[in-house]
């Protein structure tokens, strides 16, 4: 029985993953699958106003009990026969939390955050909330949107960057999701850009910063703001070879393609606007450095040591601090959108454990959360498609963006797993 047939009997089958797509089309590049009229032909930015009548808030999904640990790592490796006593070994993260991820009530939050935005605008939009791995699953909430009579969707990803597993694999799970539930040809599922230079994901970065050398100036009235503190700008690390395909081909960023590039590119803008900002501050007044010593560092690597992925590792990093005359570190998660496993385990466990050992003061700045200026700017973001703000209007604090509305062919392909049918972007 299908999710259609189940829906229209009353019977709804057991929540799980959808199933892979299976569609093919011919005409490479012809058009963009489940696209709406203005971004159906593929233009970089859209240039005609669309009416949308929903939005999908889709995240990765985690556990939110012991008993379901396995299951979302499962969902997470499918397709690499890794079996359950593997898995085991890397649930401890969560185990160690009582198997729950903080990721979901995040989302719940920004949800709400974003409902209360919208509705404080006079906007007419609801927000529906699906995950990659755990429930509620993308081919329940489809049905869903669909039961409550919305067929043209804006999707807002949780992850600001260009790279397969943070923009194209949700493209592929919008497809998933469709061809499972059979509303392929009945809905449409628009994305907006990568935000990764949108004000809006940036500011809380700029005002952390700030803040963390400002407590440091604080508690250490001798420390040299510009010499005896270290920045680190880190994110999840990802395969070379990944890496390398993230963006457009061709494109021009370098074997560590458009990922590295456009967090090198906001980090940047991030330090120095901190620094801007230290030296309005009258608190530590004769001390405002001339610059902030920063670098961009990678985390949360897994796969075989064999398998090469971005580096230098944010460990590496710090215990090397001491020797280059360093007395502090503030850690900027500038790769994620919120404090999940990743933030918790792998910067307020192992790396505040790593500065301890090497003697440096620590700081960790938060992610944007639910901060006021990041709700906006997604509001925003659903604005500027809904209403074909010219591309020359849109906010990006980077030379890099605004990005494109539509992935180009081949944009954040994995070439490892292959061609897979993906919406919001031009084929292959």
């Amino acid at each position: 029985m299908t999710d259609v047939a189940a829906q229209q009997t009353g019977q709804r089958p057991a929540a799980r993953k959808p199933n892979p797509a299976t569609f093919t089309r011919v005409e490479v590049n012809a058009a963009v699958s489940a696209a709406s009229d203005a971004a159906k032909f593929g233009p970089e930015h859209t240039s005609d106003p669309v009416a949308y009548d929903g939005i999908l808030l889709a995240s990765f999904g985690g556990p939110e009990g012991q008993d379901e640990v396995i299951p979302f790592l499962r969902n997470v490796t499918a397709g690499r026969g890794i079996p359950d006593e593997r898995l085991e070994e890397v649930a401890h993260h969560y185990r160690h939390y009582g198997g729950v991820s903080p990721i979901n009530e995040q989302n719940r939050q920004l949800k709400a955050s974003l409902e209360r935005e919208l509705e404080r605008r006079g906007i007419d939009l609801p927000v529906f909330w699906g995950n990659r791995n755990s429930e509620p699953y993308f081919n329940d909430v489809l049905l869903g949107a669909r039961a409550a009579g919305c067929s043209t969707l804006i999707a807002i990803a949780t992850s600001a960057y260009s790279s397969f597993s943070s923009c194209r694999q949700y493209r592929e799970d919008f497809a998933d999701a469709l061809e499972d539930t059979g509303l392929s040809g009945h809905m449409t599922i628009d994305k907006v850009r990568a935000f990764f230079d949108h004000p809006g994901f940036v500011a809380p970065f700029i005002e952390g910063v700030r803040d963390a050398v400002l407590s440091l100036a604080h508690d250490d009235a001798e420390l040299d703001l510009a010499t005896e503190i270290e920045v680190l700008f880190t994110t999840h690390s990802v395969p070379m070879a990944d890496a390398a395909n993230s963006g457009p081909p061709g494109a021009g960023f370098g074997e560590s393609g458009a990922y590295a590039a456009q967090h090198l590119a906001v980090a940047e803008v991030v330090a120095l606007a901190a620094l801007q900002e230290l030296s309005e501050d009258t608190t530590i007044e004769g001390r405002v450095p001339e610059q902030l010593s920063w670098q961009l560092v990678y985390q949360s690597r897994s796969g075989p040591p064999s398998q090469p992925w971005l580096e230098p590792d944010i460990n590496d990093v710090i215990e090397e601090l001491p020797s280059k005359g360093a007395k502090a570190v503030v850690v900027v998660p500038i790769g994620f959108v919120s404090d999940h496993m990743e933030v918790l385990w792998d910067l307020d466990n192992e790396a505040k454990d790593s500065a301890a050992d090497a003697g440096l003061a620590f700081r960790r700045t938060p992610t944007p959360g639910i901060h006021a200026k990041y709700v906006e700017g997604l509001v925003d973001l659903v604005l500027e498609r809904r209403d074909a703000t010219p591309v020359g209007e849109r906010p990006a604090m980077t030379s890099i963006g605004p990005w494109f509305d539509v992935c180009r062919p081949g944009c954040c392909a994995n070439k490892r797993l292959g061609f897979k049918p993906a919406v919001s972007g031009l084929l292959p």
